[in-house]
């Protein structure tokens, strides 16, 4: 059912999903729905926990383990290649997430486990910018670089969202290994 839910968002956006679009899609009843649903914030909530969950098996699937076998680096690995494969549902449902806290919070809990945490406002003392400034040309302390190899990544999976067809496989590839390095910050150079 959530599989019918998610082709709908896809195809027709959030606001299309209601309980008969959902039952024509999954050829279940609108009672069989609200007997598992019964509400739309419920269907909702159940929805974004799935695709949030489909993102999750994604970067499983790249790492090849789960994410509490993996090392940190090999996660921020996981999650930026599997930024190469945008879907118009995760995007949806992202946006729309930011104004829902509970929704919010299944996306929450995978970024938490796959990707890097905001740097804190302290800065690191000025010797670390210079290892940062060899390995990417730039002054940046590298405590800084995984973070920032998490925001590329997230653009260049919203970018794709928003415009697809734009790279060929090899424009991405080439972008992906750059922002992989960008995010290697614990490896020598």
């Amino acid at each position: 059912m959530l599989e019918a839910a998610t082709r709908i968002v896809q195809r027709d956006g959030v606001t299309a999903l209601t309980f008969e679009s959902a039952a024509v899609e999954s050829g279940l009843t609108k009672g069989g729905l609200l007997y598992h649903f019964p509400s739309r914030e419920d269907l909702l909530l159940a929805l974004h926990e799935h695709v949030a969950g489909q993102w999750e098996a994604c970067m499983e699937r790249e790492a090849g383990a789960p994410h509490d076998q993996l090392p940190a680096a090999r996660r921020l690995e996981a999650y930026i290649r599997a930024s190469q494969n945008p879907d118009r549902a995760e995007l949806l449902l992202m946006l729309e997430s930011a104004q829902d806290s509970d929704a919010q919070a299944a996306w929450d809990q995978v970024h938490e486990r796959w990707s890097p945490p905001a740097p804190s406002g302290e800065a690191a003392d000025s010797g670390e910018a210079d290892s940062g400034t060899q390995r990417t040309g730039v002054a940046v302390a590298p405590e800084l670089l995984p973070f920032l190899a998490r925001l590329a990544a997230d653009g260049l999976w919203f970018y794709e969202a928003l415009t697809p067809g734009t790279f060929d496989a090899g424009q991405r590839a080439r972008i992906v290994e750059a922002i992989v390095q960008l995010g290697a910050a614990d490896e020598t150079p």
